[in-house]
């Protein structure tokens, strides 16, 4: 009874997760007339004083002195803080000059360019529906390259930007409150002395613009932590694959909101790159049941054969 409460709760708390994910493009255009370098810059300092006032009330301060004294892993920290600023300032960007479809086309591909990084950096093999998923992945590219007369560079750099970012934070193995922390810490006095510099400059908006839009910009802390600590809570209740099915959740609700709330035109070639990047994922998930099928039943056939070993030899005696 207690697992499947935990499930339930696991499967609320990762539809939170993607579900917020997925309705944040309605956000960022609230913050204009607030550049997407300011609003960056705000979600890094404010995220810092979330997930701080969250470590102060969990007390768990410990790792900090651990992390101090391993000199790779705050390289790769700061590496992966950069790599996630790439992604949240493009975003952020993509979403404000309306460019919310293919910002989605970036984190529908993120799955088939994870599977190529496993493959050119981890040395990981491919079954064959995967190298399938992949081809076709890179046939729906084309098609978008040739529809929108040039290579969709804002979903590539989403995509490879972000599986980056997950092969980092997969070789520093911290905790998802932790690693938010230390990411958030290593970009806060760069934002914060961009903050202070455009206030000298008098290009702030946060002290011009009313008390509303401060504190919506105070709220992006709340944006990225919230959704964070929801994901992290999820994935210790459900199983990983329940997880990934989840995570199409966020772009198939930024297309959504692309096509029918903000209007972004959708020519026929698009729609044929993005049905070929849906075949290549419905592959992808399909495969991924599949093996994941299998495992639970080569696991089954184990735990049962010693009691098929055993019980032969006890009839005779």
């Amino acid at each position: 009874m207690k697992a499947e409460n935990d499930q339930r709760a696991g499967l609320l708390y990762g539809f939170g997760a993607y579900g917020m994910w997925g309705l944040v493009p309605l956000f960022w255009p609230l913050l204009k007339p607030s550049a997407p370098i300011e609003i960056l810059a705000h979600r890094m300092v404010w995220s810092l004083a979330v997930v701080g006032l969250a470590l102060l009330a969990l007390r768990r301060w410990g790792w900090i002195r651990e992390l101090l004294r391993q000199p790779r892993k705050l390289a790769l920290t700061t590496l992966a803080a950069s790599v996630i600023t790439v992604n949240w300032g493009l975003y952020i960007w993509a979403v404000n000059n309306g460019q919310v479809v293919e910002a989605s086309l970036g984190y529908f591909i993120n799955p088939l360019v994870s599977i190529a990084i496993g493959v050119l950096v981890l040395g990981e093999r491919l079954r064959r529906a995967q190298w399938a998923a992949v081809g076709v992945s890179f046939a729906a590219v084309l098609v978008l390259a040739v529809g929108y007369g040039r290579p969709p560079w804002i979903s590539l750099v989403l995509a490879f930007s972000f599986a980056t970012y997950g092969l980092i934070k997969k070789k520093l193995d911290m905790g998802g409150l932790e690693s938010l922390t230390a990411e958030t810490a290593v970009l806060f006095l760069p934002a914060l002395g961009y903050l202070l510099w455009l206030g000298a400059q008098g290009r702030s908006t946060f002290a011009t613009e009313g008390l509303g839009h401060s504190a919506l910009l105070a709220a992006t802390g709340l944006v990225t932590a919230v959704p964070l600590v929801l994901f992290g809570a999820a994935a210790i209740r459900v199983p990983l694959s329940t997880l990934g099915l989840l995570q199409y959740m966020a772009p198939v609700f930024q297309f959504g909101l692309g096509v029918l709330y903000f209007h972004e035109a959708m020519p026929p070639e698009r729609w044929a790159g993005f049905s070929l990047v849906w075949a290549a994922l419905a592959v992808l998930t399909w495969d991924a049941l599949r093996t994941a099928r299998r495992s639970r039943a080569r696991l089954a056939a184990v735990a049962q054969a010693p009691a098929a070993v055993v019980a032969p030899a006890r009839e005779p005696a």
